[in-house]
Formats: C-alpha cells, sequence, structure tokens
C-alpha cells in the first residue's frame, strides 16, 4: 500500500473514512425501531469484543513497527562498524593497495550516508547505482591485493571487505521489511466495523451527538498514524539519522 508511506495521508484518510462508518451505523439505526435491552445487550458484548479485537491488532502492529524501526537503527551502527572496521584492516594491505582502498571508502560511505537522506526516487536510484558500482571497485581492489599477495594477514582485510558488502545487503533488507498489507487491510477492515457498531448502538440521533462520532475515529486514526510513522522509512517525521555513519565520516576525512 503506497498511502502508509505518507502518514499524515493515513491519518486523514483513516480519520474520515472511520468517522463516515460512524455516521452509517447511526443512519443504519435510525431506520429500525429501538432496541429491546436484550438486543442491546448483546449488541454491546459484540461491540466490546470488537473494540478488543482491534485493540491487539493495533497494538501487534505498532510492535511490529517498533522493532522494524529498531532494526534499521542498529544495521546504521553495524554498518558504521564494518566499514570503520575495514578502513582499519586495510593498512594491512601494501601501501599502494591500502591507499585506493581507503579512498573508496571515504567515498563509499559518502554514498551510505545519502542513502539515509530523504532524496527522491530518481536520486535514490542514482544513489544505489553509485553504491553498486563502488562495491565491485571495492572488491576488485582486495581481490587483486588478495591474489597478489595470498596471506593470513590480508586475508583479514578480505572477510572484512566482504563483511561491508554484507552490512549494506542486511540495511536494505531491513529497509524493506515493513508490516504487511494484510495487516492494515485487517486493521482498517476492524476499525470500519467497529464503527458502524458504535454508530449502531448508539441511543440518541445523529443530529443531537454529531462530535461523540468523531471521538473513537479520531483515536484509531492517531494510533495509525504513528504506526505507519514507525513503519515508514522515508515519509514520515520519525526517520533513522545516520549518526553512526556520519561520525565514522568525520573521524576517516580528518588530516
Amino acid at each position: 500500500m503506497a498511502l502508509v508511506n505518507f502518514p499524515v495521508l493515513v491519518f486523514v484518510f483513516s480519520l474520515l473514512a472511520l468517522w463516515v462508518a460512524a455516521l452509517i451505523g447511526a443512519r443504519l439505526r435510525s431506520r429500525r425501531r429501538n432496541l429491546d435491552p436484550a438486543e442491546r445487550e448483546d449488541l454491546g458484548v459484540i461491540l466490546a469484543a470488537s473494540l478488543t479485537l482491534l485493540g491487539l491488532i493495533i497494538g501487534f502492529s505498532f510492535s511490529m513497527a517498533v522493532s522494524r524501526y529498531d532494526q534499521r537503527k542498529n544495521y546504521e551502527a553495524d554498518e558504521a562498524n564494518t566499514i570503520g572496521t575495514e578502513y582499519a584492516r586495510a593498512g594491512l594491505l601494501p601501501a599502494d593497495d591500502a591507499s585506493k582502498v581507503r579512498e573508496m571508502l571515504k567515498c563509499y560511505l559518502d554514498q551510505r550516508i545519502s542513502f539515509y537522506a530523504p532524496p527522491n526516487r530518481n536520486q535514490l536510484v542514482q544513489i544505489n547505482a553509485q553504491t553498486a558500482q563502488l562495491q565491485t571497485s571495492l572488491w576488485a581492489a582486495i581481490e587483486a591485493a588478495a591474489k597478489a599477495q595470498p596471506t593470513p594477514v590480508v586475508a583479514l582485510a578480505v572477510s572484512g571487505m566482504n563483511d561491508v558488502l554484507n552490512s549494506e545487503a542486511y540495511t536494505q533488507a531491513a529497509w524493506w521489511n515493513r508490516i504487511p498489507t494484510a495487516a492494515w487491510c485487517l486493521m482498517i477492515a476492524i476499525g470500519l466495523g467497529c464503527n458502524v457498531l458504535v454508530g449502531y448502538n448508539a441511543r440518541r440521533p445523529i443530529d443531537q451527538q454529531p462530535q461523540e462520532f468523531l471521538i473513537l475515529p479520531l483515536i484509531v486514526s492517531i494510533a495509525f498514524f504513528l504506526i505507519a510513522e514507525m513503519d515508514s522509512p522515508r515519509g514520515g517525521v520519525v526517520q533513522i539519522h545516520p549518526q553512526n555513519l556520519e561520525s565514522l565520516a568525520r573521524s576517516m576525512h580528518k588530516p
């Protein structure tokens, strides 16, 4: 669902949809006779069970979003650590190879920092292409050095470069790991059903309490907004700042 990449739109859309659902329930209720106590009690049980299920689904989805957010933060720190380690291990290579690898690692680090900024789609495609090109060049440089001097010491630099490439793949996989569309659809469907039941179970006519039908849609919409914020790596206000990579870049660019 492309909409979940824009949390503010998620909030506005869900608020309107849930409010309309509550109004529809109230309209349906106004066309029928008054409910007797037994019917209202049964309807209250169904409403309570539905709201409980909605709360569980929202809590579960929020937990998923937070865990994915934490995972992205952890991978950013891991990536900074692996790049910094490989930058140090590059000193184990012959002088010319070490200088070449370290310069490319600086350029690679700058590309990784750019990845965390909120570029548009075209910029992101360009950044990914440049990153892939640098990865190829880095591996070619370390491979040439390993073939020229296949020693256990050089093998440490090769292993470190492998970790650098793997860390980028792990980071990208974490950014692709989002809350499933089916979970969003389930939350929306249950939310709509609950609001219809709330409107249908209202005791007073809709024209006497229009503002009361907005309370539950507002609460649920705020929950959806927070879930979308935590789950959207680029579209929301809560984003991953590459502070570890930036700190590493400052130390690597020092004379």
